[in-house]
């Protein structure tokens, strides 16, 4: 019986590489994983080996057995010989068990473990990849690496390389078998069972490309089920749940279609292994019946040959199947290695985090002539010379139409990005000859939109610091105006947020972004829309303590309401990535004809 992987039984179709020097040199590669544990895969091979060769003893000693029944009296020294050989096959049968069992569990551990430490540095390395790299691709293709790809190659170092090993050695050793049993069957199923295969493998490759045609019919329902779910506000807000069913049964429809074309195909091809791999075994029957009706082979030999024959055509019909298997893995392998072979931004280890070399940031920030353009949107540049300084403490407002580069310039300032022409500089130094992970860690940005993560309300406060204490957690939150809120929810800070923050409302994620980036106690702050989703008291609230918090730290504030920066100490105005105008709010309003004071006048009347 052909073995499948948990892919298949998942209904997961992957794609498949050639099997050429470079994809097997690539997938070689990714066996640097097993080195650690090379002792028990060496003697879990070795098991392997003993174990496929106690097998092929079984035809022999059951053709002994046959011998020994035919060509003895009646009598109990006849019975003697059987009862002898019974009992040798049964030992052999439980020695070979052990084996089995023996080396099932070491593959299996070693897989695991293995797959463990290639999964840990591949996600390392991708939560280490620069903002460039996220851009490029989808995050459901990511997500698959780390899934559907780790797991085909789970199943090759688990299932597949050790059924190849095995049927290997069942097939060289049964054809080498039957050929000293009879030279004139063996003859016969060369002959017969070639063709089978090459039938086998021309069905296997029709029924693969139905299948993959299902999968991306599969893939495209997967596809609406996300973008509802994500959007589920949307569609209640318009109504829209019989519009979704309509497009997702519409992409079921297309997903049937395909399934019951690959389902025709693999019924005929069942009714023809079926037909045809019995028929060559009627056909061996028949000619090894006429040549012991010859005197020829003896009954012993006719059954040695018959199970070594079964033997092989399970071994070769195994082949197609682990072939395809192993192209799927190798498919997989290539797209893992090229995300290990991506240039991290920074370095991503286990344990705690080292202690930061650098000393505490003035907050001196200079921009210089700086040029930008997004590496996925070339010939479209995005800032045009910037030039733009802040100094320690000072509170810099960013205000501008939407478009205009604010938040990336933002981006640029936590190196998010690197200029494409023109230097950032950071307290005097090119922002390039700090560690990121160092200079990062003396920053801190509340968002407009707030992403918390899944875990409890404290969890998501102590990510701005993670290892403080309940204390300071609360005294955070209390700045930020959110423990009243907080206490008031039966399990307090023990109270889970649920998927991006759900559970809570626009106003108390903000707050506990901000009661995050207070914890934090960063040397350059960055507020962009901090206290848009809030209502008045609140916004007043927490005002005041932003006011606390921005206290002797270098301030970028990207502001689309001007009422929450009339006192900033410098507000920038940008326009089509272009600093068009700087001032105070006093002197930008005095400016006739300014960008501000025409943005101010709009929104003030309002």
């Amino acid at each position: 019986m052909a073995r499948y992987s948990r892919n298949d039984q998942a209904g997961v179709d992957l794609p498949k590489a050639k099997l050429d020097r470079e994809s097997l040199r690539q997938t070689v590669e990714l066996f640097r994983y097993l080195r650690p544990y090379r002792g028990r895969i060496s003697a879990a091979m070795v098991a392997l080996f003993c174990s496929s060769m106690l097998s092929l003893s079984f035809p022999y000693l059951a053709g002994s057995i046959v011998d020994a029944a035919v060509h003895h009296t009646p009598g109990a020294g006849s019975l003697a010989g059987v009862d002898r050989t019974a009992l040798l096959l049964m030992g052999i049968l439980a020695v070979q068990a052990g084996l089995s069992y023996f080396h099932a569990l070491s593959f299996a551990t070693v897989g695991q473990r293995s797959l463990v430490d290639l999964r840990q540095d591949t996600y390392a390395r991708l939560i280490s990849l620069p903002m460039k790299f996220f851009a490029e691709r989808r995050v459901g293709e990511l997500a698959s690496r780390l899934s559907a790809d780790l797991i085909q190659i789970e199943d090759t170092l688990i299932a597949i390389l050790p059924q190849f090993l095995r049927q290997s050695t069942l097939l060289i050793g049964g054809i080498a078998l039957i050929a000293a049993t009879s030279l004139k069957l063996t003859g016969i199923m060369l002959v017969s069972l070639p063709v089978l295969t090459v039938v086998a493998v021309l069905f296997g490759r029709k029924t693969r490309k139905f299948a993959r045609d299902a999968q991306d019919r599969l893939a495209d329902t997967a596809t609406i089920v996300e973008e509802t779910l994500q959007g589920i506000v949307n569609v209640k807000a318009f109504a829209n749940e019989s519009y979704e069913l309509a497009r997702y049964h519409e992409g079921l429809s297309r997903f049937l279609t395909a399934t019951l074309l690959g389902a025709r195909l693999r019924a005929g091809f069942i009714a023809f292994i079926i037909f045809a791999l019995f028929g060559s075994i009627v056909l061996v029957l028949w000619s090894g019946a006429r040549l012991l009706q010859q005197g020829e082979i003896t009954f012993g030999d006719l059954t040695r040959f018959i199970l070594y024959t079964t033997f092989v055509a399970g071994a070769m019909g195994q082949f197609a199947e682990l072939y395809s298997q192993l192209q799927k893995a190798i498919g997989a392998t290539q797209r893992v290695r090229e995300l290990l072979r991506e240039t991290g931004e920074v370095e991503a280890r286990l344990g705690p985090a080292l202690p930061s070399s650098l000393a505490r940031l003035r907050g001196d920030v200079a921009f210089e002539k700086v040029h930008f353009t997004y590496p996925s949107r070339q010939g479209v540049e995005v800032l045009h010379g910037i030039d733009l300084t802040a100094t320690s403490g000072q509170r810099i407002a960013l205000v501008g139409p939407s478009g205009a580069g604010k938040s990336t310039l933002i981006s640029l300032l936590l190196r998010l990005y690197d200029p494409s022409a023109g230097r950032l500089l950071i307290d005097g130094r090119d922002a390039r000859e700090y560690r990121l992970t160092e200079l990062r860690g003396q920053m801190s940005m509340v968002p407009q939109e707030v992403l918390l993560f899944g875990g409890t309300i404290a969890e998501n406060i102590a990510y701005g610091k993670p290892g403080t204490s309940p204390a300071e957690i609360e005294q955070a939150a209390r700045q930020a105006n959110a423990h009243e809120f907080i206490r008031a929810f039966p399990d307090g800070y023990a109270t889970l947020v649920g998927d991006r923050g759900i559970k809570l409302s626009g106003g108390q994620r903000q707050r506990v972004a901000i009661a995050r980036a207070i914890l934090k106690d960063p040397a350059i702050l960055i507020l962009d829309e901090a206290t848009s989703a809030l209502d008045s008291e609140s916004e007043r609230l927490i005002q005041e303590a932003l006011e606390t918090l921005m206290r002797g730290r270098t301030s970028f504030i990207i502001a689309h309401r001007l009422a929450t920066v009339r006192h900033a100490d410098r507000i920038i105005v940008i326009a089509d990535g272009k600093v068009v105008e700087s001032g105070t709010h006093d002197e930008l309003q005095a400016l006739e004809d300014g960008v501000y004071r025409r943005l101010a006048a709009l929104q003030f009347r309002e």
